[in-house]
C-alpha cells in the first residue's frame, strides 16, 4: 500500500460515505461462489492471485479477516473459508460499484495511518495487542469517538463484507449447522399447545381432507 496522507485516506472514506457492502448483484455472487468452490475442490494446488487488493492490502485483509472471523473448535477462519477471496473478486467484479473500491481502499489506508500514528508500524508490522487496540476503538460505530467515526464505519462495512463471504461459502453453511429442506422422520406434528392457539385441530384437517375425496 501506498503511504498515503492521513488526510487524504479520510478523504477517500468519506468520499463515499454510503457506499455500504459491496454491490453483490445475483449473477456476481453466483461467479464467486462457483469461484471458492473450485479453490475448496482444487486445493493447496489452488495458488489464488488477488485481482483487486495489492500484494500489501491483501495481507492485510487476511489477517483482518482472521481477526473477525478465527478458527474455532467448529469450523475454520475467514481465510479457511476463502472469505478474502470472495470479497477480492467481488470488488473487480465490473457490476461493482468504483465507490465500494474506493471505499475499501480508503479504509485500509485509514487503518494503516491510524497504526502508524499510535504505534509507529503499520498494521501488519503491529503486534497482535496493538492492532486489537486500534479495532477495538472501531469495532462499534455508535461507540466510537468522533475522530474514529470514519474508520468505525469503513470496518462495520468490512466485517459484514467478510461475515457474508464466510457465510456463503460450505464452511459458513456447515457453521450454521443449515441441513435444507430434508424430510424429519423424527416429527409428529405441531404440538398441541400450538395448534390450540391457532384454532386448529388435526382432526378438523381429517374431516376437511375426507369431504374433499368424496365430493
Amino acid at each position: 500500500m501506498s503511504d498515503i496522507s492521513r488526510r487524504d485516506a479520510l478523504k477517500l472514506l468519506g468520499a463515499v460515505p454510503l457506499a455500504g457492502a459491496l454491490d453483490w448483484s445475483a449473477p456476481s455472487l453466483e461467479r464467486a461462489t462457483r469461484m471458492v468452490a473450485r479453490l475448496h475442490e482444487e486445493g493447496e494446488q489452488a495458488a489464488y492471485k488477488p485481482k483487486f487488493f495489492t500484494a500489501q492490502e491483501w495481507r492485510t485483509v487476511r489477517v483482518l479477516s482472521d481477526i473477525i472471523i478465527p478458527k474455532d473448535a467448529r469450523s475454520g477462519s475467514a481465510t479457511d473459508a476463502k472469505a478474502p477471496e470472495f470479497v477480492d473478486f467481488m470488488l473487480a467484479e465490473k457490476d461493482t460499484s468504483e465507490g465500494s473500491r474506493v471505499s475499501m481502499r480508503g479504509g485500509l489506508a485509514w487503518l494503516d495511518n491510524e497504526m502508524r500514528h499510535r504505534f509507529h508500524k503499520d498494521f501488519l508490522g503491529a503486534s497482535d495487542v496493538q492492532r486489537r487496540a486500534v479495532l477495538d476503538d472501531i469495532a462499534y460505530p455508535n461507540r466510537a469517538k468522533p475522530e474514529h467515526m470514519a474508520g468505525a464505519n469503513w470496518f462495520s462495512r468490512f466485517r459484514s463484507n467478510i461475515g457474508s463471504a464466510f457465510f456463503s461459502s460450505a464452511m459458513g453453511w456447515q457453521d450454521l449447522r443449515y441441513v435444507g429442506n430434508v424430510f424429519n422422520p423424527g416429527w409428529n406434528g405441531c404440538p398441541p399447545e400450538a395448534t390450540k392457539k391457532l384454532g386448529v385441530s388435526y382432526e378438523e384437517y381429517d374431516a376437511s381432507l375426507a369431504r374433499s375425496r368424496k365430493a
